[in-house]
């Protein structure tokens, strides 16, 4: 085992600026996954499990909406909510029983609640609940993205270290190119954080700016 005494955000800037592995690249068409925007996770002025990393995601989050809608290509929010018994969320349930608690969020909470400074159209986006960390776990998600014929995940969302590292793997699981626009994800501490985002950048993942991925975006037709 390595050992270093440099950061995590460190480590981080070592491998983005120095790349070892090749990227997996953009592929013709693409879904737009944003993973649980919902205040529980957003509002850090009522939440104690909310978190913010880059304070422009949610703005970049509704230009990269915008430019999927231009192009038709689907977008996809997902939010996690449970039963007051708690009983849906099984096991992950168990460990603590707080009110900040993730199996506390319950339906029609203030917590289950999408930030209301997103572009959600409920008419045209297609909205998932979802119990566990990853977004393709028991939804329709895989169904969704063979049907559209897409071969590219972008993800947004929080927290890195959870449900988009898990999303993450599932996607190159399912054969996905896989693109995690950096100021679009976040996470609790920036220790979790950068790791996570490291470990995205070498095995599962291309991380990428977000500009970038709005310039690939406006390139399409």
């Amino acid at each position: 085992m390595q050992t270093s005494s440099k950061t995590a955000r460190e480590i981080y800037q070592d491998v983005i600026n120095n790349p070892a592995r090749k990227r997996f690249g953009f592929g013709n068409k693409a879904v737009l996954v944003n993973i649980d925007l919902q205040k529980a996770y957003t509002r850090t002025d009522l939440f104690a499990t909310a978190y913010e990393t880059d304070p422009g995601q949610l703005q970049y989050v509704n230009e990269l909406t915008a430019e999927f809608r231009r192009l038709g290509w689907p977008v996809v929010w997902t939010h996690v909510a449970y039963m007051d018994s708690a009983e849906d969320a099984g096991i992950w349930g168990t460990r603590t029983d707080t009110p900040d608690s993730l199996q506390n969020i319950k339906f029609g909470s203030e917590r289950s609640e999408f930030d209301e400074r997103l572009d959600i159209d409920c008419e045209r986006d297609v909205i998932y609940l979802k119990k566990m960390p990853s977004a393709f776990f028991e939804t329709q998600l895989q169904s969704l993205l063979v049907w559209h014929q897409v071969d590219t995940v972008v993800l947004t969302g929080g927290s890195t270290s959870g449900c988009i590292r898990a999303t993450a793997v599932d996607s190159l699981s399912r054969g996905y190119r896989t693109i995690v626009p950096e100021e679009c994800v976040a996470d609790k501490h920036e220790s979790y954080h950068f790791a996570n985002l490291t470990d995205l950048a070498l095995k599962y993942a291309d991380v990428l700016g977000v500009e970038e991925v709005k310039a690939w975006l406006a390139a399409q037709q």
